[in-house]
């Protein structure tokens, strides 16, 4: 395992104790880093509370909408204060409105387009450009994020997500165009599926984990624990050259043909 002791953190997303967010909070804290949660509102502060008495060293928590630019500006305000700079950061956060998930894409709304990519896609603008002088101070680091296949294909109930994945992989992208020079890589880990709050809303998605089960090279299901690993890769010095990639983490579903 990667050695995280004297470095510092930053994860957004943490909703409860299914969250990928979260299992990667637990193996960075593990590996001995400081780390920084945030929370959207007081509704979801008392499961990140209550998470945070799990971790070795106590966590920073600090209060994040990032669909409000007021909110992303007093995160890093207070993070300039809390923390001598950045070394990685963990963008959890997605979301769109339920009902454009279950009806059809073609019926999607331009309210319910406009909330998911700018909640699942352009808060990892929003983060990125406000954690880069922190980062800047401690000589750069590295930044992932999360997708899934769905911005490549076509999958049931996916629908605005799909399109708001393929934004955010896009982003990702032009992310390390821009921020290479000052030593900061972005990535993203595009997971299979997973039983996540985020996936309950997806109907028919026991269907998705069994033709994972059944299609997947490794003929079985991913969990929290196997993105864990490949999130402490990407934001150790393991994965110092690597940038602006997609890492598939889905037990061999991909390249599979039938």
């Amino acid at each position: 395992m990667s050695d995280f002791s004297g470095r510092t953190g930053l994860i957004v997303g943490v909703a409860n104790k299914r969250s990928l967010a979260w299992a990667i909070a637990q193996a960075v804290d593990a590996a001995g880093a400081r780390l920084v949660l945030t929370y959207q509102n007081e509704r979801l502060k008392e499961n990140v509370d209550e998470l945070a008495t799990q971790l070795k060293t106590p966590p920073l928590l600090l209060p994040c909408d990032v669909s409000r630019d007021d909110d992303i500006a007093h995160l890093f305000e207070s993070l300039a204060s809390e923390v001598d700079g950045l070394d990685f950061v963990v963008h959890g956060a997605a979301f769109a409105p339920r009902e454009a998930l279950s009806a059809p894409f073609v019926e999607t709304s331009r309210e319910a387009f406009r909330i998911a990519l700018d909640t699942s896609a352009y808060s990892l603008v929003a983060i990125a450009r406000g954690a880069a002088p922190l980062m800047a101070r401690n000589g750069g680091g590295s930044i992932i994020t999360l997708s899934y296949l769905g911005s490549d294909r076509v999958f049931p109930n996916y629908n605005v997500m799909g399109v708001a994945k393929a934004a955010l992989e896009s982003s990702v992208r032009y992310l390390a165009g821009d921020l290479g020079p000052q030593n900061i890589r972005v990535n993203t880990i595009s997971a299979g599926p997973v039983k996540t709050l985020a996936a309950s809303g997806i109907s028919g998605f026991s269907s998705i984990l069994q033709v994972y089960r059944d299609r997947a090279a490794l003929k079985r299901n991913i969990d929290g624990s196997d993105v864990a690993g490949a999130a402490m890769f990407l934001l150790s010095e393991w994965g110092k050259g690597v940038s602006g990639e997609v890492l598939y983490v889905d037990a061999g579903y991909r390249p599979m043909g039938m």
